[in-house]
């Protein structure tokens, strides 16, 4: 039986509007909820901060026996910091392999979050595992201020990032699946990164104002503290609901909202014919093995965790190669924080008018340049190294705020939190690797270009994967893997291939979608694709030329 259509939903809730008061308050309140997230995702830099130091050299002693080790212990610099995990564990020197492993640790608890949440969250709901990593975020920030050694910190480190990046993907997929039209665009390019930027500029303030890396880790669980009563605020996905089967529930929540925007609800909000079709699917359970099943979301599925795993690298790579730059440390980690805002704020604007690809792939082209060209500033002109780090962080973040969208966008409703949390999976391994990427750069002087070519090549990369993914632009959701657009495997915008071999052409809604997105780029004023005749190759379009 066929499955609810993701069109007939939003024609079934037209009613309620794009921006009354129900909408405003799921935007605010969503947006708050992704605050504490936001907050603690530098902890792994200034918690394991390591300032300059040296041996600790008691007075009258004999050199010569120093070349045993530091016996008597370090000597930190106390410029930036107090105390951090490095310094009160010693993490340097002999044990300073114990640095990279911590923060490769914290990223793993952040995978294995995705890979959890996401199950989770596509069986018993979005809204408990919401807040259920924002409660873990805040116990076990708390509990990381009382490690009493370097193993108990790491497995307390470990489940702190649990609840980080699944904290942030719940709380888009609540947002995508309950807006609709020109507010959900809104909140998934611009309302939430906007906060979650904003919050992350409140860490280094705060790392400024608390030097110790104990009390910092308190103050960390407080945003997670105060979103807890949000709880009652929060609905759930009227659009999970449906894809489960539980039709009442969804139909109360949409008639409470219609009572909150004052407007009349139909007296059947879903009509019996849809209705049947969604119960059809009460008992089909999906998993993660079913975004590698058949080949129309196996191909979009790899290309996706690819460019994930390459955006994550340049991200955080960016972020830990910010300690080696010259300049104040609290100053170039705010400096690169704020710049989030205006890319986040273009790849709004570009998810407003724009394709997905396009945006996408402008925006990379224009991180990756700009990470190439670092190795000529290099340890010669710093403002124009710090200059070109931001510019690539903009081409990055960008990008990674249209591939938000544009994954959200390819990923059918009953297993979008899946999709998004392995492809969030994907993003915790190249987050895994930055540290050793930066190490290597460190350790061999001759390689210390290295994590930026790397960088930039990965960046470009993406790019290529991009080229052949389907657009998404002005189309409405899918509901299931069946009403997901075909892959775009041997040309730009073509259709791809049928799991027994042969030609599938793409859907007429993505033809139509894909020709007005090239017309409008080379400016024709009007163009009407239609079908050639079967005795032409499957998929060939033809378009009438503006008179």
């Amino acid at each position: 039986v066929a499955s609810l259509k993701m069109q007939d939903y939003e024609e079934s809730v037209l009613f309620l509007g794009s921006w009354g008061p129900f909408q405003r308050r799921i935007f605010f309140v969503l947006c708050l909820t992704c605050v504490p997230c936001g907050y603690n995702i530098l902890s792994v830099i200034f918690l394991l901060a390591s300032p300059p130091h040296h041996c600790d050299i008691p007075p009258h002693s004999n050199l010569s026996q120093e070349r045993e080790g530091c016996r008597d212990g370090w000597s930190y610099s106390t410029e930036y910091f107090q105390s951090t995990v490095v310094t009160e564990f010693d993490l340097v020197c002999s044990e300073q392999w114990k640095q990279p492993l911590t923060s490769l640790v914290y990223f793993l608890g952040g995978l294995s979050g995705c890979f959890i949440s996401g199950l989770i969250s596509d069986r018993f709901g979005r809204k408990p595992v919401l807040f259920g990593s924002i409660a873990i975020l805040s116990i076990f920030s708390s509990a990381v201020a009382f490690a009493p050694s370097w193993p108990v910190f790491t497995v307390l480190f470990f489940m702190l990032g649990l609840g980080q990046i699944s904290c942030y993907i719940v709380v888009f997929v609540l947002g995508s699946e309950i807006l609709v039209g020109s507010s959900r665009i809104l909140f998934s390019s611009l309302g939430q990164p906007f906060v979650y930027s904003f919050s992350m500029m409140l860490l280094p303030g705060t790392a400024y104002l608390v030097r110790s890396w104990r009390h910092l880790s308190l103050i960390m669980a407080v945003p997670g503290l105060a979103c807890i009563p949000l709880w009652w605020l929060v609905p759930e996905s009227p659009r999970w609901l449906l894809s489960r089967g539980r039709l009442q529930e969804a139909e109360l929540l949409l008639r409470s909202a219609a009572l909150e925007n004052r407007v009349e609800a139909p007296p059947v909000i879903f009509l019996p014919p849809k209705a049947e079709k969604a119960e059809a699917h009460q008992a089909e359970s999906v998993s993660f093995l079913d975004l590698v099943k058949t080949a129309k979301i196996r191909h979009i599925t790899l290309k996706l965790w690819l460019i994930w795993f390459s955006t994550s690298v340049s991200y955080f790579g960016l972020s830990f190669s910010m300690s080696t730059l010259y300049g104040n440390l609290f100053l170039n980690y705010f400096l690169l924080t704020a710049v989030e805002l205006p890319a986040y704020f273009a790849s709004w604007l570009a998810a407003r008018s724009s394709p997905r690809r396009l945006s996408f792939i402008g925006f990379c082209l224009l991180g990756a340049l700009a990470l190439l060209f670092i190795q000529v500033a290099t340890n010669c002109y710093p403002t124009l190294t710090m200059s070109l780090v931001l510019l690539g962080k903009f081409g990055v973040l960008a990008g990674s705020g249209v591939v938000y969208t544009y994954t959200g966008e390819l990923s059918p409703t009953v297993i979008r939190n899946t999709a998004m949390s392995s492809c969030a999976m994907f993003s915790r391994v190249g987050s895994s690797v930055s540290p050793y990427l930066l190490e290597l750069g460190e350790t061999f002087k001759s390689l210390q270009l290295l994590p930026w070519i790397t960088l930039g090549v990965l960046s470009l990369l993406a790019v290529l994967l991009c080229i052949f993914l389907p657009e998404t632009f002005q189309q409405p959701l899918p509901d299931t893997i069946e009403q997901m657009p075909v892959t775009q495997c041997c040309r730009w915008w073509a259709g791809g291939r049928r799991d027994d071999g042969g030609l599938h052409p793409q859907p007429p809604q993505y033809v139509a979608a894909e020709c007005r997105s090239l017309c409008r780029w080379v400016g024709l004023k009007r163009a009407e694709p239609r079908r050639v005749g079967p005795s032409h190759a499957a998929g060939r379009l033809q378009e009438r030329r503006p008179r």
